[in-house]
C-alpha cells in the first residue's frame, strides 16, 4: 500500500480546475501527474475544460484506470468536461453534487475571472488553491486581486514564489500558504534508453534518412511567439555558418512542433528565407507522440534548446534533463531553476524583492548539463488584460556560441553532463519528477485544511461608517 493511503471514504474531496488531464498540454500533464499520484490521499474531480469540448454534458471516471496505475484498490478520479474553463452555474452544481472539499486551479488566472468574482461565496465554505504556473516579471501588480482570493499560492518556480510574495505584500501573505512546488514528471517513462531498442531505431531511422547525424539538436514546444522558435532556426544559421559544408551536412535541428500556427509563425517560409540553398538539415516533426516516443526523441538528440520569453517552467527541459540529455535555455523564469545557478557560497539561489531574478547574470556558476543563455534585450510589452510583461529575448549569435560549445564537446562528455543533469532533478535538492511534485502538494492542501477559516460571505458596518452621502442617496430601479 503507498505510503500515506487514506480509504476513499476519509478523503478529502478537491475539485481540480485546468485543462482536461487526459489531453497533452503543459498544464494537462502537471495536473495529471499531481491526480495521479495523489489519488491514494484524495478523491479528484475534475471540471475538464480548456477546450470545446466533444464531451460535454458527459460524465467520465478515471478511477479504475488510476487505481490500477498507483497500485490501490479505491481511487476515485471523475471529469465532469465543458466548454472553456466552466461559469459559475456549473460550478455550484458540481461543488454541491460532489460535496466537494477544496477547489485547485492550475493555469493563468484570468481564464477564471468569473471565480475569482464569486470568491466571498465560495471561501464561506471551502478553500481555493492556484498554482501559479505562469508569471514572468516586472511583478505583476494587477493580479493583486486574484492572489489576494486564494487561500493557497503554489509557485512552479523560485522566482513565481518570489512573485507571488512580491504581488501580495507581507501583511497579504498573513493566514495564506505559500510553497515553492516545481513542476516534476514521471521518470520510469523519461529515462536513458538502450539505443538498440526498437522502437528506438525506427525513429532513428525515419529522422536520418539522408545519413548519420553526428550532431542533433531538439526543440520541442507549442509554435507561438513567445517560444521564439525564429530565433532558434536563426541560432541554427549562425552556428552552421562556422563549419565546412561536410560537418555541417552531419548536423541536424529537429523542430518538434506546428509547422504554422497563427499565434506563432510559417516555419518552413522561415526556414526557406534563412537557407535559400536547403543546406540546413531542419527537419519538423509534426506528428502526435506518445510521452514514451517523446523519450526516444529526447535519447535521439544530443541536446535541448528552448529559447523561450517569459517562459514559466520549460516543461521540455525537465523532459530532456531526466532523459540524461544537456540543455541550452534563455536564463528567464522557470528555467533559471533547471539550470541550478548559485551563490556565492555554492548554494542554488534563491529569489527576493532586490534580487528577483538572475536574468542579468549576476551568478554565472550553474549545473553542468545546462548551457545559459542570457538575455540581451527587456522590451516591455503587454495587453489590456495583461497590461505589462517583460519581453526578456536572448541574442541569436549567443544562442549560436552555446549550440557550439556542445557541438565541440565529445561524444562522452555530452552523456557525462547529461547523467549529472539527470542525478541531479531526480535528487531532494531539485526533485523534478512527479511524485516529489505531487508530494509537495499534499503538504500544502493538508496545510491548508488545518489552517483555512471560512470567509464570512458579506461584512457589516455601523451606520456611523458609512458616507452620509451614501446614506442619503436615492435608489433608482
Amino acid at each position: 500500500m503507498k505510503e500515506g493511503y487514506i480509504k476513499k471514504e476519509d478523503r478529502k474531496k478537491i475539485l481540480l480546475l485546468t485543462d482536461d488531464i487526459r489531453v497533452h498540454s503543459g498544464v494537462a500533464t502537471v495536473g495529471r501527474e499531481i491526480v495521479t499520484n495523489t489519488s491514494h490521499r484524495y478523491n479528484w474531480v475534475q471540471l475538464a475544460g480548456a477546450i470545446k469540448h466533444p464531451e460535454k454534458e458527459k460524465v467520465i471516471d478515471l478511477s479504475k484506470a488510476t487505481s490500477e496505475k498507483i497500485g490501490i484498490d479505491d481511487a476515485s478520479v471523475m471529469l465532469y468536461p465543458c466548454d472553456g474553463y466552466g461559469n459559475p452555474e456549473l460550478l455550484r452544481d458540481i461543488i454541491k453534487r460532489e460535496n466537494i472539499d477544496a477547489l485547485f486551479i492550475i493555469t493563468d488566472p484570468r481564464y477564471f475571472e468569473w471565480l475569482f468574482a464569486m470568491e466571498n461565496e465560495i471561501r464561506s465554505s471551502i478553500p481555493i488553491a492556484y498554482l501559479n504556473i505562469w508569471d514572468d516579471l516586472p511583478a505583476p501588480m494587477y493580479n493583486r486581486e486574484f492572489y489576494d482570493s486564494c487561500d493557497a499560492l503554489f509557485g512552479i518556480s523560485k522566482q513565481t514564489e518570489n512573485i507571488n510574495k512580491m504581488v501580495l505584500g507581507k501583511e497579504r501573505c498573513k493566514n495564506k500558504v505559500i510553497k515553492y512546488i516545481p513542476h516534476g514528471l514521471d521518470h520510469n517513462i523519461f529515462k536513458p534508453i538502450n539505443k538498440f531498442d526498437n522502437e528506438y531505431k525506427k525513429l532513428q531511422n525515419s529522422l536520418e534518412k539522408d545519413g548519420k547525424m553526428e550532431f542533433k539538436l531538439l526543440f520541442n514546444s507549442r509554435n507561438i511567439r513567445r517560444k521564439c522558435i525564429p530565433d532558434t532556426i536563426l541560432a541554427w544559421k549562425y552556428f552552421l555558418d562556422t563549419l565546412s559544408k561536410e560537418k555541417r551536412d552531419k548536423c541536424q535541428l529537429v523542430l518538434h512542433t506546428t509547422p504554422v500556427d497563427e499565434h506563432g509563425t510559417d516555419l518552413p517560409e522561415v526556414i526557406r528565407f534563412l537557407f535559400p540553398n536547403e543546406d540546413h538539415n531542419i527537419v519538423i516533426s509534426a506528428g502526435k507522440f506518445s510521452t514514451e516516443q517523446m523519450s526516444y526523441l529526447y535519447n535521439y538528440v544530443d541536446g535541448t534548446i528552448l529559447l523561450s520569453s517569459a517562459e514559466g517552467w520549460g516543461l521540455a527541459l525537465t523532459e530532456s534533463l531526466l532523459t540524461g540529455t544537456p540543455i541550452i535555455a534563455n536564463t528567464t523564469g522557470g528555467m533559471q531553476d533547471q539550470m541550478r545557478f548559485e551563490d556565492e557560497n555554492g548554494d542554488w539561489i534563491e529569489f527576493n524583492k532586490d534580487f528577483p531574478s538572475n536574468h542579468r547574470g549576476t551568478y554565472k556558476k550553474h549545473g553542468e548539463w545546462a548551457l545559459p543563455v542570457y538575455p540581451t534585450n527587456l522590451s516591455l510589452v503587454g495587453s489590456p488584460r495583461t497590461p505589462y510583461i517583460w519581453d526578456d529575448r536572448c541574442d541569436a549569435e549567443d544562442a549560436a556560441k552555446q549550440i557550439k560549445a556542445l557541438y565541440n564537446m565529445e561524444d562522452k562528455e555530452r552523456k557525462r553532463i547529461g547523467k549529472v543533469g539527470r542525478e541531479w532533478v531526480l535528487g531532494d535538492e531539485a526533485g523534478f519528477t512527479a511524485e516529489k511534485m505531487s508530494n509537495k502538494v499534499v503538504d500544502g492542501m493538508d496545510e491548508l485544511f488545518k489552517i483555512f477559516k471560512p470567509k464570512p460571505k458579506f461584512s457589516f458596518t455601523k451606520d456611523t461608517d458609512i458616507d452620509k452621502k451614501v446614506l442619503n442617496h436615492k435608489l433608482i430601479y
